[in-house]
């Protein structure tokens, strides 16, 4: 079949897959009307179980993926918990684009009961550093909008995207394969990179409808939750029930957002485009869309309903308290406090965050320190909170282990950090061995 032929009939694919996204949001409106709730489940009541602390957060690219990470954060500090965090050499990712190694993970934060940081997932890997009871998550994206914040958030670095020669998407998609090379560097933000995150073949051929069946069912079968970010309120609940926490472990603000003037219209004609070229991103979506859906309705969509009624009132409580009411979203540069400032991919993207008043009151708590910090942790970026609990943490590891401390300077660098390769292989990495039975291995070409 010739790749002309093929794609015309992933467009027709696609076109229906978005029809069916669409309608389905009107039909599971209409369906919450009539579910009762289910008796054993209410939104205040306390879980006999224990709350869950072991849990590995895969974070994906541009799906609200940073508000699910600080949440994790914060309830990290609150529960005492390790949080596994990256060698520094590799900046506050492990090492991604390459696939996730447990020699990337920095021997301060070892054992982890917690990683949420940036990877590429591989099961393998991750599980050898994991308790065996850790809780498996991710989030995913409509492919359609997730890719028009890809392409605007990594413009200047993906170098399919800067050989479209106007710069446009409109350009780039009509004609996909004449800017896109999968060898490139940073080539996995231009096509598929949800299964690529995931550790899939961001580039599998697209009659091999085996291959994205098996690639789903291994997902399935590894992870406990995928989350929806278009229903992000929805997917907490699930969040919140599956891991017998406190709704008020789920509050959270919208982080790492970008300015209105970053944002891009999509067409149907252009979303249905899109969701064709990332064929692969759009099979996972409508189907953990689906499978988030269903999980809904058995836990009652009218008891979810008003537990995301009550999530939402608290929300307001919090924002009125520590911010005076709905914050002000800023531009980077009019942020006050610097070490609130949200990193900046280039200078044609704004990445607003926010500001914190003097007298902040957290959840009815007086003005303080206190409060102030609680509120400080809501909106502080992905970098200065990954730094922050590094030092933390590196602290009270070499408290608890003063004969295998590094020279470390003041902001938790090694002072003179080795080269990427020497300090991968060559560094005397504590190992920790969870023991947990074989499961689908995901990130390894030759098990798909």
């Amino acid at each position: 079949m010739s790749r002309k032929k093929l794609f015309l009939i992933l467009v027709a694919m696609s076109s229906l897959s978005l029809l069916l996204h669409h309608g389905s949001q009107f039909i599971w409106t209409m369906k919450t009307i009539k579910v009762e709730c289910n008796t054993q489940t209410t939104p205040l009541s306390k879980s006999s179980r224990p709350k869950h602390t072991s849990i590995a957060f895969l974070k994906t690219h541009k799906t609200a993926s940073t508000t699910v990470q600080n949440l994790l954060f914060r309830f990290a500090e609150r529960h005492n918990l390790t949080v596994a965090l990256p060698f520094p050499a590799c900046d506050h990712q492990f090492c991604y684009p390459r696939s996730f190694s447990s020699r990337f993970v920095h021997p301060y934060t070892m054992p982890p009961q917690i990683i949420t940081n940036h990877m590429r997932f591989d099961y393998t890997e991750v599980r050898h550093i994991m308790p065996n009871d850790t809780m498996y998550i991710t989030i995913l994206r409509e492919p359609a909008s997730m890719f028009e914040s890809l392409f605007t958030y990594y413009n200047q670095y993906c170098l399919t995207f800067k050989r479209v020669p106007d710069g446009s998407l409109e350009t780039f998609i009509s004609h996909p394969w004449r800017y896109y090379r999968a060898k490139d560097k940073d080539s996995m933000y231009a096509h598929n990179t949800l299964t690529y995150d995931l550790g899939g073949d961001k580039d599998h051929s697209a009659t091999d409808t085996a291959y994205v069946k098996d690639f789903i069912a291994q997902i399935d079968s590894i992870f406990s939750l995928v989350m929806i970010s278009e229903h992000f309120d929805e997917s907490l609940v699930l969040l919140r029930h599956l891991l017998s926490w406190d709704l008020e472990d789920v509050l959270y603000i919208k982080l790492n957002m970008r300015a209105p003037n970053s944002k891009h219209h999509l067409s149907n004609d252009l979303a249905v485009k899109i969701r064709t070229w990332n064929w692969l991103d759009t099979k996972l979506y409508d189907h953990f869309n689906a499978t988030l859906w269903r999980r809904l309705r058995e836990l009652g969509l009218s008891c979810v309903a008003k537990e995301v009624q009550l999530l939402r009132s608290m929300q307001d409580k919090l924002l009125r308290g520590c911010f005076g009411g709905i914050p002000q979203l800023r531009p980077a540069a009019q942020i006050k406090n610097k070490e609130l400032r949200p990193w900046q991919p280039s200078s044609k993207v704004d990445i607003v965050g926010y500001d914190l008043p003097l007298n902040a009151s957290y959840l009815g708590k007086e003005p303080g320190l206190k409060s102030h910090d609680l509120c400080l942790k809501l909106i502080l970026p992905e970098v200065q909170y990954s730094q922050l609990l590094l030092q933390s943490q590196s602290l009270r590891y070499r408290r608890n282990h003063p004969k295998h401390v590094l020279p470390y300077n003041r902001v938790g660098m090694v002072h003179k950090p080795l080269s990427h390769k020497k300090s991968f292989q060559d560094f005397p990495i504590i190992q920790y061995q969870s023991g947990i039975k074989a499961r689908p291995m995901i990130g390894q070409k030759s098990s798909l």
